[in-house]
């Protein structure tokens, strides 16, 4: 079995080598040894929204379910509701606690008629693979290829030009949260319209071993258009400026779907899963806090852990919070009584000291330009 490389406690991802000689600034993230920036946060994330960027994220685990009682686990396990999907589709989904809080967020594939995989954070796949075999139940095949797996993001109006130069089938038809199979300059891949930026751009699972030759294929195809490798930093900037949420920082084990703004991805008509009973209760109560984007009104910018005011007095936490590069202010997420969560509402955030005034804004604080159809 391929095993992951590791310095003292961190991983490495396949791409490691390549990464320090492209003279990436490397910290540790989630357990592993990533690129925070190669030429700047900045340059890399204007590159992905006026060009294209390219990610390594084989830190993510990827967890595969076979049998003929697959769904029905999956459909146990996840908030979305797994049976609308197609082979060759793709989903966004949950896992939860009884008591409603937040396990993971995870993207499901349907991979074949009885045959699903599942793509989870980086940081939670020991967490994860614990979580779905104990509690799963039913027969099934399970298999945690994480190891096995290197994924890397093609991100940025340019980006279906440059995978669609070297791949073998036409990836011009492939629909926003859809994959097909196909060779990428020969590597086997899956190639999924999906991505964790708000522009158009495909994930391309290989084989770890041909994760090196994937990249540099796609690095010197994406020349003529601008590419650049991109890093966890711009990596942040971008998923911010579209309000995704991060395990961690905006959902994780003490927050409800619902008052994340996650209740679009919680299928209660589907029957009963794990963690139904509870978020439904909220639903019935009513939310007591939501997730809300706001932006500042001058120049401050917003870091997780501030704290957030409301006329003076204490009103939440900002979650994630940085300088927009696109949208040229600082902008956050912080959760915040139901009632201070219309957009307008007058907040402000303590930083050094002072009380930097903010509101509520309108999100994505920058338009998606994901392909929809």
């Amino acid at each position: 079995m391929t095993q992951i490389p590791t310095a003292g406690s961190l991983k490495r991802t396949p791409l490691y080598d390549v990464h320090r000689k492209a003279g990436a600034k490397m910290v540790p993230f989630g357990g592993w040894e990533m690129p925070v920036q190669y030429t700047g946060i900045l340059e890399e994330h204007r590159a992905v929204r006026a060009a294209v960027g390219l990610f390594d994220i084989s830190h993510m685990g990827e967890f595969e379910i076979a049998g003929r009682e697959a769904l029905a686990i999956v459909q146990r396990l996840t908030t979305n509701d797994a049976s609308t999907l197609a082979v060759g589709q793709v989903q966004y989904s949950l896992l939860c606690y009884p008591e409603g809080g937040v396990v993971d967020d995870l993207t499901l594939y349907r991979l074949d008629d009885d045959r699903y995989m599942l793509t989870v954070n980086a940081a939670n796949i020991d967490k994860d693979w614990q979580w779905v075999t104990a509690h799963g139940g039913g027969a099934a095949q399970w298999a945690n290829v994480s190891v096995k797996t290197a994924l890397v993001a093609v991100q940025g109006p340019n980006a279906e030009a440059v995978v669609g130069r070297l791949a073998d089938v036409d990836v011009s038809r492939v629909a926003y949260y859809h994959f097909v199979r196909g060779g990428v300059a020969g590597v086997p891949a899956i190639i999924s319209r999906t991505g964790y930026t708000g522009e158009d751009g495909f994930e391309l699972y290989a084989a770890a071993d041909r994760a090196e030759a994937l990249w540099h294929a796609l690095v010197e195809a994406g020349r003529g258009d601008g590419i650049l490798p991109v890093g966890l930093g711009a990596r942040d900037t971008l998923r911010l400026e579209m309000k995704f949420a991060l395990y961690g920082n905006d959902i994780d084990e003490t927050t409800s779907p619902l008052e994340a703004g996650l209740g679009w991805i919680v299928k209660p008509g589907k029957g009963d899963f794990i963690g139904r009973t509870a978020i439904e209760g909220v639903r019935a109560r009513g939310v007591a806090r939501k997730l809300i984007g706001f932006e500042m009104v001058d120049r401050a910018v917003p870091r997780h852990g501030y704290a957030i005011l409301h006329q003076a007095s204490p009103a939440g936490t900002v979650t994630s919070g940085s300088y927009g590069p696109s949208v040229g202010r600082g902008i956050g997420m912080a959760y915040v009584p139901a009632d201070l969560a219309a957009v307008g509402t007058e907040l402000a955030v303590e930083i050094r000291g002072r009380a930097e005034p903010a509101r509520v804004a309108r999100t994505p604080f920058h338009p998606s330009h994901t392909k929809k159809s």
